[in-house]
């Protein structure tokens, strides 16, 4: 392991070795210092995001509101990370007490009846304390995809505080086959959350968002297609000191055209909701990384569509990155917030 590689792991030792143990409201002010930095910064990262909420907000708002609005995102996604050292120490009373919610029922009405369920989720708000309270409110469990992180030790501190929460984490690289263990659980009845509002394959679906050309990942819809379970989008937000969310009804499998076909029909209504449940909470769209076309790789688009006319399937599946966005804050802020450029993981192939 290098010396960088070691720094790294022992920032996120840290992380959950102390900040789990100061009081929260110190915790929640350093954060928010963390996320402050990061944003006066500038980086990457920041760069990114406020890109992205340029086109959230419109051409029409100054650049005083865009930069008002990312420093209001930059302390969300800051919260997002004091949060997942936290939560091996948040009792699932509370993590139930301070949700707010609507549409839960329609995601229990499936799983009661049998049907394997697919929530499609954006980086929004905090997707492990929603996974932590469907749980705690009976589920089981839930199974998801995760990035290899390196080093590989931080990959397992991840992967051991998300099954800590009760996840099934499946890696995004290795001999298994994911979309083949998803399909299993989703035809045994149980639930599979991915975050799906940015391809991190190059083979992603082209989808309208905001007036732009994105690409989305296409693996929820496909799972649906492939197992009859229900495709429904959630989108996660923070009320104050709580936590919010809003299950959708499931997006429907169209009757006519192809496979792929209908994976893009799908996709593209997933892109909608999305889009809608952002315009109402932008500030806590945590997306640090190119999302539309027209900041994307070229060379890399490419690659991915090579890869899906060779028939790589598997190539659809998000996967999570460690911090949910697929950066940590640190940027000499912080083990967990870099600015968009760091090493931590999300759900989408990241930690957040």
């Amino acid at each position: 392991m290098s010396v960088r590689d070691r720094l790294v792991d022992m920032g996120y030792a840290l992380g959950w070795s102390l900040v789990c143990r100061m009081p929260e409201s110190w915790a929640s002010h350093l954060f928010r210092l963390a996320g402050d930095i990061a944003w006066r910064r500038q980086g990457r990262g920041v760069q990114r995001l406020e890109a992205n909420l340029r086109r959230v907000i419109g051409p029409e708002a100054s650049g005083k509101e865009l930069r008002a609005l990312s420093r209001e995102a930059m302390r969300s996604y800051a919260r997002y990370w004091m949060e997942v050292f936290r939560l091996p120490v948040i009792s699932p009373e509370r993590i139930v007490a301070d949700m707010r919610s609507t549409g839960e029922e329609t995601l229990f009405a499936h799983l009661d009846a049998g049907r394997g369920v697919v929530v499609a989720v954006p980086h929004m708000g905090n997707w492990e304390q929603a996974g932590a309270w469907i749980i705690a409110l009976g589920v089981g469990k839930l199974t998801t995809v995760a990035e290899r992180l390196k080093p590989e030790s931080v990959y397992q501190r991840f992967l051991d505080f998300r099954e800590g929460l009760g996840f099934e984490v499946l890696p995004a690289s290795g001999g298994m086959s994911r979309f083949g263990v998803l399909a299993q659980r989703l035809r045994a009845g149980g639930l599979v959350c991915l975050p799906a509002d940015r391809d991190v394959t190059g083979s992603g679906i082209e989808v309208d968002f905001f007036g732009e050309k994105a690409r989305m990942m296409g693996g929820p819809a496909a799972l649906a297609i492939q197992t009859g379970a229900a495709l429904l989008p959630a989108t996660l937000w923070f009320e104050g000191p709580l936590w919010a969310a809003h299950i959708h009804e499931a997006i429907r499998v169209p009757d006519g055209g192809n496979r792929r076909d209908k994976v893009a029909a799908m996709t593209q209504e997933l892109a909608r909701v999305f889009e809608k449940g952002v315009t109402a909470h932008p500030q806590d769209w945590h997306m640090l990384q190119r999302v539309f076309v027209a900041d994307l790789d070229l060379a890399r688009l490419a690659a991915g569509e090579a890869a899906v006319s060779a028939g790589q399937e598997t190539a659809a599946l998000p996967a999570v990155p460690a911090d949910g966005a697929g950066t940590a804050i640190s940027d000499g802020a912080g083990p967990a917030i870099s600015d968009g450029a760091g090493p931590a993981s999300r759900a989408d192939g990241g930690p957040q």
